[in-house]
């Protein structure tokens, strides 16, 4: 074959593949297309399963907001509901509804974002799967602040108890952390869950002593301490929730740069993430987050653990994803742990109590997960 065949040869190989095969023609530079496409198209997939699970999350979150003011210990039809809801008149339904279940409703929205958000921001600082304002002992000593300013300066109103709350909170999470990071191995995520237990204890201890040594305290705590969100002064709403709000923005400014501090501090300043900055920052809003939800509620545990764990199992390790899933899942489980202690028995079971009900069996699943993964 001379010269001009082995040409001819060589564009028809160009046009339709090697010799001897029947493929279409494949144009110039649509390999490199295809590949960039390949690279794009999981951020496309991925922006699209979060507009999904985001639009599932908030489906839920209204269904649920809806049950929390349509179901309760005194009946109110739901056609009913819907029209009270929006029309308030003298009627026994409104009262029950704008008196009773409105307040208690969104009260349980921003308690639950809070301690769900307080919970993730948790973890991830400490980079502890297993941290939550319960377990180390964040809540028990926002809790312990106020019995001590019931008892003994006569604290009187949830506007004081945020104050007291607020800086229970930050000094027990200072003391787990300064503890666990004594005698030179640091703060490992074993010794905080560790401490934090053990100080939380000692607190909780420390709090039921005091309530009970002392009758008007233990009449003032005795239901808050369980946690709840029933029967909530009017003013409760009001003196936390500037403080939540707060606390959920700090937390959504620190999301992205928790990203860089899970992979270590050399790592998160060698990406330009300023470490004490974001921890300060996360710190901050911690205290703002359990403080408020404290002060309102009561210490409730297991939220701040379970939520973070499941955003985290079902949509990845991103922290912005995190915080958004948890901001809007945790009021979910909140309200409806809350809807099924209003029907548990004849009076009303605290909130409280159904999460440790709830709670205590999904940490020992978590547990097991952890366990048979290796983790």
């Amino acid at each position: 074959m001379g010269k001009r065949g082995e040409r001819v040869t060589a564009v028809e190989e160009k046009a339709t593949g090697p010799t001897g095969s029947s493929g279409p023609s494949v144009p110039a530079g649509t390999a490199e297309r295809t590949a960039d496409a390949e690279a794009v198209n999981p951020k496309r997939r991925s922006a699209g399963i979060h507009v999904a699970g985001i639009a599932v999350v908030l489906a839920l979150l209204a269904g649920i907001t809806f049950a929390s003011l349509a179901y309760g210990s005194g009946y109110v039809p739901l056609g009913r509901v819907w029209e009270v809801l929006w029309h308030s008149d003298n009627s026994a339904d409104s009262i029950v509804m704008h008196d009773l279940r409105i307040p208690r409703t969104i009260l349980g929205l921003a308690v639950g974002a809070a301690l769900g958000v307080a919970g993730a921001l948790i973890q991830a600082v400490t980079r502890n799967p297993l941290a939550d304002p319960g377990i180390l002992g964040v809540n028990a000593g926002a809790a312990f602040a106020v019995t001590c300013g019931i008892a003994f300066l006569g604290l009187d109103g949830v506007r004081g108890y945020v104050w007291y709350a607020m800086a229970g909170a930050a000094i027990a999470s200072v003391a787990v952390y300064v503890i666990a990071a004594g005698g030179g191995k640091g703060a490992t995520p074993l010794r905080l869950t560790l401490v934090g237990m053990a100080l939380g204890a000692v607190l909780l201890g420390s709090t039921r002593a005091i309530g009970l040594l002392d009758p008007a305290t233990y009449d003032e705590i005795r239901f808050w301490e369980a946690g709840t969100i029933a029967d909530r002064p009017p003013e409760t709403l009001g003196a936390i929730l500037p403080f939540v709000l707060v606390g959920l923005v700090i937390a959504l400014i620190c999301a992205r740069p928790l990203n860089a501090l899970a992979l270590g501090e050399d790592a998160a300043t060698s990406l330009g993430a300023k470490v004490g900055l974001v921890r300060a920052g996360s710190l901050l809003a911690i205290m703002l987050l359990c403080g408020g939800a404290v002060a309102a509620a009561g210490p409730i545990a297991f939220l701040g653990l379970m939520v973070p764990h499941v955003v985290r199992w079902i949509f990845g390790p991103d922290q912005r994803w995190i915080i958004v899933y948890t901001m809007l899942l945790s009021p979910s489980l909140l309200l409806g742990a809350d809807i099924i202690g209003r029907f548990l028995i004849s009076g009303e079971l605290p909130v409280g109590v159904v999460m440790a009900l709830v709670g205590a069996p999904i940490l020992i699943l978590l547990v097991r997960r952890s366990k048979a993964s290796g983790l």
